[in-house]
């Protein structure tokens, strides 16, 4: 089973959080980029931009944040992190 803890940061706290389990047949990539959609839409977010060290730090850690220079729209936290917890 596939599992994604996605949770929001404010200076140094916990706001919330979630986790996304996926039992699909689907591509790791795949499985990836829909639970950060379902964390968007938990926590009701635009969609974040992957920049390149977005990518890199996911490949090497199995976790990365984005800040508000990956978000359109003005954020109320200071990150948005990611994680996969479970493969």
């Amino acid at each position: 089973m596939f599992r994604l803890w996605g949770k929001e940061m404010k200076d140094g706290r916990l706001l919330r959080d979630t986790v996304i389990c996926d039992d699909s047949a689907s591509s790791r990539t795949q499985k990836v980029l829909s639970a950060l959609e379902a964390v968007c839409i938990a926590f009701d977010l635009s969609k974040p931009i992957w920049l390149d060290s977005n990518i890199a730090e996911f490949r090497r850690l199995d976790k990365t944040r984005f800040h508000q220079d990956h978000f359109v729209e003005t954020i109320d936290f200071d990150y948005l992190e990611i994680h996969v917890i479970e493969e």
